[in-house]
């Protein structure tokens, strides 16, 4: 069972991220059709009870182009440091609102895992690369001392 997650430590998660807090209510995130008759981009977020019992918080976006922002919500919250899991597609959530719970240590180890697997070619061609480097600046060092005959 997850932990309860509140609607204040998630906000503060998206705002520290550069996302726009709106002010609306309850009830109007519940009746929301249209996220895009907002004027401003921002989030808003309210608690509801999952499947299982737990308080989870609903973020929503608004906006123009409330795509974005919805995109912007989830990459923040999926970060290593914030630690939460988001859901697109669950019971009571519209199309411009996410899920989001604190993620437990099975699928913080399982992204770790993916993002270290993800970026292991990265790492292998730097690593190729800062070898060659090396070795192209011991050449030069030794051509510099004068040995470059011995070689």
């Amino acid at each position: 069972m997850s932990r309860t997650t509140r609607t204040h430590t998630i906000a503060a998660h998206l705002t520290s991220g550069g996302l726009t807090a709106l002010s609306i209510n309850w009830d109007e995130q519940q009746k929301e059709t249209d996220p895009g008759r907002h004027e401003r981009d921002g989030f808003a977020v309210r608690q509801q009870h999952d499947q299982t019992g737990t308080l989870v918080v609903i973020a929503g976006a608004y906006g123009p182009n409330w795509l974005r922002t919805l995109a912007e919500v989830s990459g923040r919250l999926e970060q290593p440091h914030v630690k939460c899991t988001v859901i697109a597609e669950a019971p009571g959530v519209g199309d411009h609102e996410v899920m989001v719970r604190w993620a437990t240590s099975t699928e913080l180890q399982a992204n770790k895992r993916a993002r270290a697997q993800a970026q292991a070619p990265l790492i292998a061609l730097l690593r190729q690369q800062d070898a060659a480097t090396k070795a192209a600046e011991e050449r030069q060092a030794l051509e510099d001392a004068g040995q470059s005959g011995l070689w």
